[in-house]
């Protein structure tokens, strides 16, 4: 695959292999994905079995193996010649790398990795009791083409061996397609479906809950100024009331004030003096 891009001058001038220079995050992936794969075949499948997503073993053991729905998506299929590894890195690079510099490493990583647990629990949800471990990164990378289609519909790609540029909007769509048709029985299908759904529902409902934390910060400061506000007004209600007993005292002494207003004075007197001495300790 290639991205195809048409300028002013030719009708082929524009066309380029790939997005660039790796960006920061999946340069990462493709080290430690590729520094995974050495791994497992120094071991020589056990690793598989311990890392790898086994829905009958999750449930048995629950929660000890909640790490699995992580940790799978750094494991691909360690045989010759690696094609599960290159096409999931390669789609990684060649899709993921635009929308990183335009999120930013920060939220493109989080949409991937929840991409991928998506993936892993729709997979336990539906097949509980399936006994053979699941790996890839397929799950986050499916996420990151549906993004990919719904950003850049209109952009152009070749599928190689076809000399004909695609749209995204159907190339992508086919390719999944494909995928589903002929990837055989062994593929994590729920996988792919679960990254997909999530990356379809997080760019169209701008998945609002994500900024709940956010919205929560706002809540407790607006209570904050809410209060500060109150306590401000009433001070100066307070005050107002304190000024007028002063003057009934200017004008008729404090013999003449009611019982009720003696002991409204020495409330406030209280008060403000305990709030002075605080705040002189706070200096």
């Amino acid at each position: 695959m290639s991205r195809f891009e048409p300028y002013s001058r030719g009708r082929f001038s524009g066309l380029r292999v790939g997005p660039g220079a790796l960006s920061p995050f999946i340069k990462w992936m493709l080290i430690i994905n590729g520094g995974m794969q050495v791994i497992q075949l120094l071991m020589g499948g056990r690793l598989e079995m311990q890392l790898g997503l086994t829905p009958s073993r999750f449930f048995a053991d629950f929660p000890n193996l909640l790490y699995q729905v992580f940790s799978y998506m750094f494991l691909h299929l360690p045989r010759f010649p690696f094609f599960h590894l290159l096409f999931n890195m390669f789609a990684l690079w060649m899709f993921g790398t635009e929308i990183e510099l335009k999120w930013g490493s920060r939220s493109f990583a989080r949409f991937y990795f929840l991409a991928g647990l998506i993936g892993g629990i729709l997979t336990l949800i539906v097949l509980p009791s399936s006994v053979g471990p699941v790996i890839g990164a397929s799950g986050a990378v499916y996420g990151i083409l549906v993004a990919y289609w719904l950003m850049f519909p209109d952009r152009r790609i070749f599928f190689f061996p076809i000399p004909i540029p695609l749209k995204v909007k159907w190339a992508i769509p086919g390719f999944m397609l494909l995928g589903f048709l002929f990837a055989g029985g062994s593929v994590a299908h729920l996988a792919h479906l679960g990254g997909a759904l999530f990356g379809l529902v997080y760019l169209k409902m701008d998945w609002h809950w994500l900024r709940a934390g956010r919205w929560i910060k706002n809540l407790r400061y607006k209570q904050k100024v809410a209060k500060l506000e109150r306590n401000r007004q009433n001070a100066e209600d307070v005050m107002k009331r304190v000024d007028a007993i002063l003057d009934k005292i200017n004008e008729v002494g404090i013999e003449n004030l009611t019982p009720e207003e003696r002991r409204f004075l020495d409330e406030a007197s209280s008060e403000l003096s305990r709030k002075n001495h605080h705040s002189g300790r706070n200096q």
